[in-house]
């Protein structure tokens, strides 16, 4: 058994026994219940307990919890923050008394459990932020040895601590899932970008089989310079942002959209093989029906004709993304010189009789 597993009830043992917790504490609780063990042992109470309050709420809850003779303090009990001991003594300033009745006789919560002795400090985090209480109790009258006021607020600055490093890892880790998803995120359109594109059809690649494989659109915005140019960037912007709603509004479960960059998209999708061409047929109308049309934007508002969109379908055992990509894309090159030729790209054209 190590020291933190039985507490010593002498101060010069005492330090032996908090290197040992403290260094083999790796959460909260790791910390908090050798210590409560500790505080018991050195105070001679009843019940040593760890409350948090949420003060706007008005509530204290009992977060761990050490009962040793007949008192019992239950985890989880959760109580009215207003009337109870912790919240008289922090205001009285009063860390300790062996006279609860006398003291606090009004408190129901104290009457109901009996208590006579009780002690308590409190635990702060950040600028003086009241994170909750460390404190100790009994049904009999317990003198305070000598310096045990100045454990329990070195116990309790050790729980603070540790909060704070917990608190900052969840932020830690927050702010990293907010800068990974930043980092796969396209700013202008909020679809996924080149690099979340690059990913997704690895990843289904290295899913293809015999029963499945992958299918890319290539999108390409044709003379979307001449939109910038004519209505200006910020009209150029939100062209591409609604086009990007449109691309995910015609979706398949489990289809993905990005902006490749510029006034290039992409739509990635998982067929049957054996489908695998009348499934390039049926997607291509699905992105371009949703790509075409009238677009209105601000004070702005233009028929828009349909991109040039070229696709390519993966080979048994095929390819990495990249390569997947580039066939997409000299597809998509071959659709616009046809279209050309047809002169059928006249993008866009506005209509000022339209309301």
């Amino acid at each position: 058994m190590t020291p933190a597993q039985h507490p010593p009830s002498h101060p010069r043992d005492l330090l032996g026994a908090l290197a040992t917790t403290v260094t083999h504490a790796h959460t909260l609780e790791d910390l908090v219940r050798p210590l409560l063990q500790l505080l018991q042992r050195f105070t001679g109470l009843e019940s040593t307990y760890l409350t948090t309050v949420d003060e706007r709420a008005g509530v204290q809850h009992v977060m761990f919890a050490l009962n040793t003779q007949h008192m019992h303090i239950p985890e989880g009990l959760s109580v009215p923050w207003d009337g109870t001991l912790c919240k008289r003594a922090l205001e009285e300033g009063r860390a300790y008394t062996d006279d609860v009745a006398n003291c606090w006789g009004d408190c129901e919560a104290a009457r109901a459990l009996d208590i006579a002795t009780y002690v308590s400090a409190p635990v702060r985090i950040g600028h003086g932020e009241l994170f909750g209480t460390l404190c100790a109790a009994s049904e009999v009258r317990k003198p305070m040895m000598n310096g045990a006021e100045d454990i329990l607020q070195l116990f309790a600055q050790l729980i603070s601590q540790q909060v704070e490093r917990e608190k900052l890892l969840v932020d830690l880790h927050h702010a990293n899932s907010s800068l990974a998803v930043t980092a796969l995120t396209d700013v202008i359109t909020q679809l996924p970008n080149r690099r979340a594109l690059m990913q997704d059809m690895q990843r289904r690649l290295a899913e293809d089989s015999a029963e499945h494989t992958v299918i890319v659109g290539f999108i390409d915005m044709d003379d979307f310079k001449a939109i910038n140019d004519e209505y200006g960037h910020d009209v150029g912007d939100r062209f591409l942002e609604a086009m990007g709603r449109r691309l995910l509004g015609v979706l398949r479960n489990g289809d993905f959209a990005a902006r490749l960059g510029g006034d290039e998209f992409v739509v990635v999708a998982t067929v049957k093989r054996e489908t695998a061409d009348a499934a390039a047929v049926t997607l291509r109308k699905r992105w371009r029906s949703a790509t075409r049309g009238w677009f209105a934007l601000g004070a702005v508002e233009f028929h828009y004709n349909g991109p040039s969109i070229g696709i390519a379908i993966a080979e048994p055992g095929c390819c990495d993304a990249q390569t997947l990509l580039n066939q997409a894309d000299a597809a998509m090159y071959m659709s616009k010189r046809a279209r050309k030729a047809k002169k059928e790209n006249k993008p866009w054209q506005s209509n000022p009789r339209r309301a």
